[in-house]
């Protein structure tokens, strides 16, 4: 499957994604089932056979080792093991491909058992996983929203970040990043997930901002609207910055970004995007929604290093 062109398509503001449908067979009670998942296309770089792979001693048992990728060694993990999965013997659907994948700065590989295409879907149509109970077997920590296709059926967005958590591939290091240089007043952030919520509050708080938290670009609208009706036009100068994830359920941050932009009570406020998506495409569609910056999560030192700019260039 090409994904060469990924996003191309894809318009600022437009509040869609592209994902990579794949496939993983799983066994259950007896009966042979076809897992539907998903993966955002912005982070796949090629999907391609699965090749020999060098084993990792001492590596958890979903790695199934690690393949030189034109002079990069990359992990692979196996998604069924990774999710507890029990897989069919022999199955004919079974046809093992890697997607190869980009985020957090992270090449990584993750071995499904079918790619079968590219579907565009709206943030809107994707319900955040918190609400949803659609996971069959699979633990709730490891999707991060669902969304129904054809006949009904539901695919679920797998959480791949919190493999490259678990193998500790990168881990934020607050401590030690802040500088004596202190701000006041508010910073609002939105992000779907609480764990990356708690690290961006934690740096924003030791530089001295109150900080406010929006799940995603809905609930972002409502607390913008919330404090405006606190401050009234005063909240340009209690606001110093909007700092946002792309991948949201709902509303995505380009969107949410574009909706903030064309306010005028609200289009003065920096906007900073921290995502996980580390491709040079995403870094320019935020560009064109309205963004002082694109950082990738999670370095603490950049991020620490962005906010004094821009936040210091504004109270200036």
């Amino acid at each position: 499957m090409s994904v060469s062109s990924k996003n191309d398509g894809l318009q600022v503001g437009s509040n869609e994604m592209e994902l990579v449908d794949f496939r993983i067979m799983k066994l259950e009670n007896g009966k042979v089932y076809e897992g539907v998942y998903g993966i955002n296309v912005a982070k796949v770089n090629e999907i391609t056979r699965l090749p020999k792979l060098v084993e990792l001693p001492g590596a958890p048992d979903f790695v199934e080792g690690v393949h030189d990728l034109r002079g990069t060694v990359i992990p692979v993990i196996n998604l069924a093991k990774w999710m507890g999965i029990e897989v069919p013997k022999n199955n004919y659907k079974i046809k093992p491909r890697i997607i190869i994948t980009e985020f957090n700065n992270v090449l990584i590989g993750f071995v499904v058992h079918r790619a079968k295409r590219i579907r565009r879907i709206s943030w809107k149509d994707i319900e955040p996983a918190h609400f949803s109970s659609n996971y069959g077997n699979v633990d709730r920590n490891k999707i991060t929203g669902t969304t129904r296709i054809e006949n009904d059926q539901v695919l679920l967005i797998l959480d791949l970040e919190s493999i490259v958590q678990e193998l500790g591939f990168y881990k934020p290091d607050v401590e030690g990043t802040i500088e004596s240089r202190r701000f006041d007043g508010l910073a609002l952030i939105l992000d779907d997930s609480a764990v990356a919520r708690k690290i961006v509050r934690e740096i924003l708080e030791k530089m001295g901002f109150t900080v406010i938290e929006a799940i995603d670009g809905e609930s972002g609208i409502e607390r913008l609207n919330g404090l405006y009706e606190a401050y009234g036009d005063r909240l340009s100068h209690e606001l110093k910055v909007i700092i946002s994830d792309i991948e949201m359920p709902q509303m995505d941050g380009f969107h949410f970004a574009t909706k903030v932009k064309e306010d005028k009570r609200f289009a003065g406020i920096p906007l900073i995007f921290n995502s996980s998506i580390s491709d040079k495409y995403s870094a320019e569609r935020g560009k064109a929604a309205g963004g002082e910056a694109y950082l990738v999560k999670y370095d603490a030192n950049s991020f620490y290093e962005v906010i004094s700019r821009v936040v210091g260039k504004e109270n200036n």
